[in-house]
């Protein structure tokens, strides 16, 4: 929806113009008193019932109108409590959002004591593999040599 107020006082001298999203809410104050002209004009509003326009664009708007004349004081103190709402859940946010950094911190300390951990363990297996080998290796060593005097003795070869 496109949005325009215009003071009509001051030679229509345009005071908003702004593109809106087809559903919301618009607030304006005026700074000046004088006649002001609103025009809310819809743009490619999709048909929503119907098998006639299902397919195609159709115009239409439905909007609800408040308007408060002289003293705003009971408008601004409602969106002065949605203010102070909002900003409430922007502190929630961030004090949630510390709490998910912290988090990661503690998480990355966490994997790289477990990283460290598993090198050290990885490390042992393989020396301790290694050491077998070489244990198996001089065994079979021993073994042949042994075999090779014993058959000598014996005369089989």
């Amino acid at each position: 929806i496109f949005i325009s107020v215009d003071e009509t006082f001051d030679n229509d001298h345009r005071i908003v113009s702004q593109r809106g999203s087809s559903s919301g809410k618009f607030t304006f104050s005026a700074a000046d008193s004088g006649d002001h002209r609103l025009c809310f004009t819809p743009t490619n509003v999709p048909a929503t019932s119907g098998f006639l326009f299902s397919g195609s664009q159709v115009g239409g708007i439905k909007f609800e109108l408040d308007m408060a004349i002289g003293e705003t004081s009971q408008i601004e103190s409602s969106d002065k409590d949605k203010i102070g709402e909002v900003v409430q859940k922007v502190r929630d946010i961030n004090a949630r959002l510390q709490d998910v950094r912290r988090e990661q911190v503690f998480q990355r300390e966490r994997e790289a004591e477990f990283r460290d951990q598993s090198e050290s363990v990885n490390s042992r297996v393989v020396r301790w593999t290694l050491i077998q080998l070489c244990v198996l290796g001089v065994t079979c060593a021993w073994q042949l040599s042994y075999l090779r005097a014993f058959f000598i003795k014996q005369k089989l070869t």
